[in-house]
């Protein structure tokens, strides 16, 4: 039975409040010792004015994320949309800790529909964002973050960059595969280093390294991508998410994949050298199910390498190389360039993926295989492949166009220019000759 507001044992203190804080991060910080630092200066804050029932306190999450990825915050609004909440304000310790940038601008039309108030200690109480002040005050709040993120990150990443290039210093992460994390010695900062903390370095992997070595040896033998991950596959090697499983939780582990052999084959660190800043971390959009920040793959000229040797290396550098050189792709006989004019515009009736460009007979043409990949023995119940030519593609695409009376002309640049001015795709049926266009949605 839910509670009237006249029965509430906290009415009579005055308004009713939810508390929400925030800590960056949970290895680094204490998070009893940062809530309570901002639950009591929330709570200095509203003395007088009412009382905390409820509270929202995330760990480990940045400022960067909007409310609504936030797993606390999210909770938080969620409950504002119910009318018996049980609070009529929120009260945040420290406008970073709540916001950044232009959130809570952003924010306020919501929070005045639903006639929640806002506490914030930087306002003295309520923010009013019919006021010109507080207005002012919150964005002037907002930038002031949004600098403070900027000149943290500038000297954190001149920093890194220092300590990979001169010291060639292990930062963190998961160790490559063929690796393990082994003790590196005192920690340089007397700091860290009367508390205790002790640096890492990397150490071949016993049970791994033999198999990175092994890669290494094949390609340079000549032997193709996918062949390789297929005899690893066949020889049941457990594959880098498989061997360190709780490391990774956020994959799969079941079998090596022509990427997993491709980036070991493309990773510097296996010479020997350390490096950082391969990949970028997007902590504004996390992937959706491991709730880890989203990664995207640097420029090799941003990547950082250690001036010297750092840890053991597993294959030389001449020999890394000289594996780079096989990855090259090979050119054309001729020198000419292969044009796919159809690429992305066609997706497999069967199992719904995009059809990819395989040039066959000295023409252009598309395949699909189902998700089969030369890295794994082909399943004997898998549908058969779609293999279609362009200029077929294109007759048959022009003569539905006509028919539908479509204006469109003959060759494939036109027809692939059509396609995609008027948003259409090519769904392929299960015998590679029935076309349908859909528009995309």
């Amino acid at each position: 039975m839910r509670r009237k507001r006249s029965e509430d044992p906290f009415v009579h203190l005055g308004l009713r409040f939810a508390f929400y804080g925030r800590m960056s991060t949970s290895e680094f910080q204490d998070r009893r010792t940062s809530r309570l630092w901002q639950r009591e200066v929330a709570e200095r804050l509203v003395a007088g004015h009412g009382v905390i029932v409820a509270e929202y306190f995330e760990a480990g999450c940045t400022r960067l994320r909007a409310w609504a990825d936030r797993p606390q915050a999210s909770r938080l609004l969620a409950a504002l949309e119910d009318p018996d909440r049980g609070f009529d304000a929120i009260v945040v310790g420290e406008y970073e800790r709540g916001f950044c940038g232009d959130q809570f601008v952003r924010m306020a039309p919501l929070f005045e529909r639903l006639g929640v108030q806002v506490w914030l200690p930087e306002a003295g109480g309520r923010v009013d964002m019919a006021r010109p002040a507080h207005e002012a005050l919150v964005v002037m709040l907002g930038a002031r973050s949004d600098l403070e993120i900027r000149r943290v990150r500038h000297r954190v990443i001149g920093a890194m960059r220092a300590q990979t290039y001169d010291q060639g210093r292990y930062l963190g992460g998961r160790p490559p595969y063929g690796y393990r994390l082994v003790d590196g010695g005192p920690h340089p900062n007397r700091a860290h280093a009367r508390w205790g903390r002790r640096l890492q370095r990397l150490a071949p992997d016993p049970a791994t390294a033999p198999h990175v070595r092994w890669i290494f040896t094949e390609r340079l033998a000549g032997r193709s991508i996918a062949g390789i991950a297929r005899e690893l596959n066949e020889r049941a090697v457990p594959c880098p998410s498989s061997a360190d499983a709780d490391r990774n939780p956020h994959r799969s582990g079941e079998a090596w994949t022509l990427i997993t052999v491709a980036k070991i084959l493309e990773n510097p660190r296996y010479t020997g050298r350390q490096v950082w800043n391969r990949v970028a971390n997007d902590r504004e959009h996390p992937h959706p199910t491991s709730g880890r920040p989203a990664q995207r793959a640097n420029d090799r000229e941003d990547w950082v390498i250690s001036a010297n040797i750092a840890h053991t290396a597993l294959v030389s550098e001449a020999d890394f190389l000289l594996a780079q050189a096989r990855r090259a792709a090979r050119p054309t006989a001729d020198g000419s360039v292969r044009r796919y004019h159809l690429s992305g515009l066609l997706v497999c009736g069967v199992c719904r993926r995009r059809l990819e460009s395989h040039w066959v007979h000295g023409r252009a043409g598309y395949r699909c295989r189902h998700g089969y990949t030369s890295a794994r023995s082909r399943p004997a119940d898998a549908p058969r492949n779609v293999y279609l030519r362009e200029d077929h593609l294109v007759d048959v695409i022009v003569e539905q166009l006509v028919r539908e009376r479509h204006h469109v002309g003959v060759e494939p640049a036109q027809v692939a220019a059509y396609l995609l001015d008027n948003r259409l795709t090519v769904t392929c049926d299960a015998h590679g000759v029935g076309l349908r266009l859909v528009p995309v949605v």
